[in-house]
């Protein structure tokens, strides 16, 4: 079971960018994507990759650059080095909320973004890329006809794609100066090249010069008759399963066994990583999660251990009612409880309040009603909390 969630966070300038999570129920790794100039985090092979590396248990973060898509900012002021830092405030995020990302993947300029933030990313040991160029300043072909006005005016509108954008000498000034081939063979990772070689926008001697920069273990496929953007849907199918099968080279193998159910009595709680405060936890065969509310830092993805103890005392209840009124035959047709906690402040001091609103539906009497309250008060977990506990803690 996987889960897609819009989530946005603040990109270089502090201004807000969209963005989708692709998580699978355990992921063993995270993934940040990083799309092709002008695109956007839903372009058709963004959502392939991410798609199929979900499956494999990979959790994939694909965002909306600033100015672009539903992020926000403009276009017109940002340049490569600006995606970069958008690429590592994503990276932040991840690290804080979920796990640093151990594989970095990029299509076209979101490629060359990549690598020129792999050397910053010192928990990915991969990088993908996909019909990427090998500077920044190719992106340049693009506008050839409008450079002379930009260098002279300093801006012009340009068309990309079919749409207007509006390009600085700013931007072309950061995308001429910038050069990440050189840090290539120092940066020990792992690196696949995808790469078409009648690719009409960024040329194969492009995915040559950056297999060429990199050290061992570096790989390249051909992409063979794809389209620079995998406009096809099996050039996109096919560049997701070849990502998705070398990855799995280079990270923890998935969680594919069942696992045998706990031991009666045993109750086992664990960290996901795959949000803050999240954990999981497991008892029989059974298993649940908890974590807590987003206004104290949680992602919410379950009920908080509070709620859990609130539970245990309600179930108990509920269970204890049910069967004092099977034993003396008292015609309960359903049984409700709610309850909350609150800290009171009383004479002696501080003190936990829980407060216990049972329904009993059903032609009772109110000798019935008495009773079955009563009983209330003799649950097991009722009792226990009542009691003196003593907790003993060791380090495994």
């Amino acid at each position: 079971m996987s889960d897609s969630r819009k989530i946005e966070f603040p990109g270089h300038s502090g201004q807000m960018l969209a963005a989708r999570l692709d998580l699978p129920e355990r992921p063993r790794a995270f993934a940040l994507f990083a799309h092709c100039f002008t695109c956007g985090k839903d372009i058709f092979a963004a959502q392939r990759v991410a798609e199929r590396l979900t499956s494999q248990g990979i959790a994939v973060l694909r965002f909306d650059f600033t100015g672009i898509g539903s992020s926000e900012g403009e276009f017109a002021n940002t340049n490569f080095s600006s995606n970069v830092e958008d690429l590592l405030a994503a990276v932040d995020y991840l690290r804080k909320n979920h796990r640093a990302p151990s594989l970095l993947i990029g299509h076209s300029l979101g490629g060359a973004a990549v690598l020129a933030a792999g050397p910053k990313v010192p928990e990915a040991v991969g990088i993908a890329t996909m019909a990427a160029p090998s500077s920044a300043g190719h992106i340049t072909h693009l506008f050839t006809g409008s450079i002379d006005e930009i260098e002279k005016n300093g801006i012009a509108q340009v068309m990309l794609a079919g749409r207007p954008f509006t390009i600085k000498k700013q931007f072309l000034d950061d995308v001429i100066s910038q050069d990440f081939l050189g840090a290539l063979a120092g940066m020990n990772k792992a690196l696949l090249v995808c790469h078409a070689p009648l690719d009409d926008t960024v040329g194969i001697e492009n995915a040559n010069a950056i297999f060429a920069a990199a050290r061992h273990p570096k790989s390249f496929v051909s992409l063979d008759t794809a389209d620079h953007l995998l406009r096809k849907r099996a050039d996109a199918v096919y560049a997701a399963d070849i990502i998705a099968a070398w990855a799995s080279r280079f990270l923890p193998e998935a969680e594919t066994a069942q696992e045998a159910p706990l031991e009666p009595g045993l109750v086992t709680v664990t960290e996901t990583r795959t949000g803050r405060y999240a954990n999981a936890v497991r008892a029989g065969r059974h298993h649940l999660k908890a974590s807590e509310p987003a206004d104290i830092g949680g992602d919410d993805s379950g009920p908080g251990p509070f709620d859990y103890l609130l539970g245990a005392l309600g179930a108990c209840t509920s269970i204890t009612l049910r069967m004092y009124a099977e034993r003396k035959e008292i015609p309960v047709e359903r049984i409700g409880v709610a309850l909350r906690m609150a800290k009171i402040q009383g004479e002696g001091g501080e003190f936990t309040e829980m407060t216990r609103e049972i329904t009993l539906e059903g032609d009772l009497s109110q000798e019935d009603r008495d009773k079955l309250l009563a009983i209330a008060g003799r649950c097991p977990v009722h009792r226990t909390l009542e009691g003196e506990i003593r907790i003993k803690s060791r380090l495994a």
